[in-house]
């Protein structure tokens, strides 16, 4: 007999969940339910799929195998579910974004403008939010898309439950007084008086691995997490500082000078959502697809 897929989902919320209990907690019905659909699944393949044991159970190597399988058919219909999305002329539905702001001001912004002529039915709310608020705002429901940042070097592997898009990768870039000598390499930079990003920040990650290239620890001197922040620093002659292409779209203060030096890497703005039979749903698809197109035509100097 052929596996019947719509057990796969019954061992695949074990997978992630760890165990029957709290795999019948998500998928709303009981334990014993769930015993029985796995045991069909064995029955069905020909394999044991849980060790079980007096603390709980495990997969087995064949379980693994099955259970990739399901994640693997899950993600294909949320990619179809996407699609769909925009081929939909009645999409409908509020979708809450939260959102790191630079994201907000060049992608999430011109999708407010854009998106009641195409679809009327969906309601677009934005919170600007940090990434440790939007990551949490999305575990427990308040949002339905989050954007966030990432060095180029960043392992931030989305969890179970949860998938990643990429929307753009821009560089990073010097920003200096205008009094500053232009560098023309990093090197120039070893015993330069750096601005401090706050710690959780991509800005961070970045600088401490421009560090790593030159074999040092950059000093820093006071904090920011705004961009603006630093560009008023720099302006005053505090320092210099590295920021993204998007946060230099606009006009930059007077006393400040962007400089393209090699060597300084890129940053990655990503949308996240949560990933299951459900989501994301019509609207929140029909978002990102917007989003997506935004990105794209992007023009990063």
């Amino acid at each position: 007999m052929a596996t019947d897929p719509r057990r796969l989902a019954f061992l695949l919320a074990v997978y992630r969940t760890g165990g029957v209990l709290a795999a019948a907690d998500v998928l709303r019905v009981t334990a014993s339910a769930v015993s029985q659909q796995i045991q069909r699944l064995e029955a069905e393949e020909g394999v044991q799929v849980l060790d079980r044991g007096p603390r709980g159970v495990t997969l087995t190597p064949a379980g693994r195998v099955l259970a990739e399988a399901a994640e693997r058919i899950e993600s294909e219909l949320v990619e179809a579910r996407k699609v769909l999305a925009t081929m939909s002329e009645d999409v409908s539905g509020r979708v809450v974004v939260g959102s790191v702001q630079t994201a907000i001001r060049a992608v999430v912004a011109p999708v407010l403008g854009a998106l009641p002529e195409k679809y009327p039915g969906i309601e677009l709310v934005v919170e600007e939010a940090e990434p440790v608020d939007a990551l949490r705002g999305l575990r427990a429901g308040d949002f339905d898309l989050v954007l966030l940042e990432q060095d180029e070097d960043a392992d931030a592997t989305p969890p179970r439950g949860q998938h990643e898009v990429i929307l753009l990768d821009e560089p990073w870039r010097l920003v200096t007084p205008t009094a500053f000598p232009t560098p023309t390499q990093l090197d120039e930079l070893r015993d330069t008086a750096w601005l401090g990003p706050e710690r959780s920040t991509a800005a961070a990650r970045a600088l401490a691995r421009v560090g790593a290239q030159l074999g040092t620890a950059l000093p820093t001197r006071h904090s920011y997490y705004d961009f603006d922040v630093a560009l008023a620093l720099v302006a005053a002659g505090q320092g210099v500082a590295l920021l993204p292409a998007l946060a230099l779209q606009g006009d930059v203060p007077d006393g400040v000078e962007v400089v393209r030096l090699p060597g300084l890497g890129s940053r990655r703005l990503v949308a996240r959502h949560r990933a299951n039979r459900r989501e994301p749903g019509p609207a929140t698809s029909a978002v990102l697809e917007e989003m997506l197109a935004v990105a794209a035509e992007l023009e990063l100097w």
